[in-house]
């Protein structure tokens, strides 16, 4: 049995660098955020759909991110029309993540794991999480975006209360090493299942 363990939370959470520790102890990972990467590369399978309705958004066979996100700034209604083109695809190159891993367990992190439906296909969910204080010091640390942007993306995903309800698993990022007891923690309990 493979077992699917989604993480998700918020920007500036830390769920990238739980996903590095859980890698760390023999699970395999799959990054959505990194799939949308390969997608919208050279020759990804996002470049011809975002090509015919964001003409604008593509150049050289890829898709200018920067452009892209300029014309949805403005046009904020057609972000549903770019994840009824991106989700699919990035489900799609789950998928193929799933049919190939090795891994006993795998995580899958997941920015919008509950607004895209996909914790339905994880047999349990970790969501991490810090102080709203600690996220925005994080952000603004490593990204040159505007206090009112930031603000934005936050206020259209789920708010992280409800992802931390409705998660199996909340583990509090504020320092490397109880991060790492955790998700050793976590990784034993999944073993569990998994020997039952």
């Amino acid at each position: 049995m493979k077992f699917k363990l989604g993480l998700t939370g918020s920007m500036g959470m830390g769920k990238t660098s739980t996903a590095v520790l859980f890698a760390k102890y023999n699970c395999g990972v799959w990054d959505a955020d990194k799939a949308v990467h390969r997608l919208y590369g050279k020759g990804g399978d996002a470049v011809k759909p975002i090509a015919k309705h964001f003409p604008k958004a593509t150049t050289d066979g890829s898709v200018n991110r920067m452009e892209l996100k300029k014309y949805l700034s403005k046009n904020f209604d057609q972000i549903t029309l770019l994840e009824n083109i991106v989700h699919p695809l990035v489900s799609a190159d789950r998928e193929k993540f799933i049919e190939k891993t090795k891994f006993k367990i795998n995580v899958f992190d997941i920015p919008l794991l509950f607004e895209t439906g996909s914790n339905k296909i994880m047999d349990k969910v970790a969501c991490v999480f810090v102080s709203k204080a600690i996220q925005m010091d994080r952000i603004r640390s490593r990204r040159s975006m505007a206090e009112d942007q930031i603000e934005k993306i936050i206020k259209q995903q789920m708010p992280i209360e409800e992802k931390c309800r409705l998660s199996d698993f909340v583990i509090e990022t504020y320092n490397e090493k109880d991060t790492e007891k955790q998700v050793v923690n976590i990784i034993k309990q999944i073993e569990g299942y998994l020997s039952a």
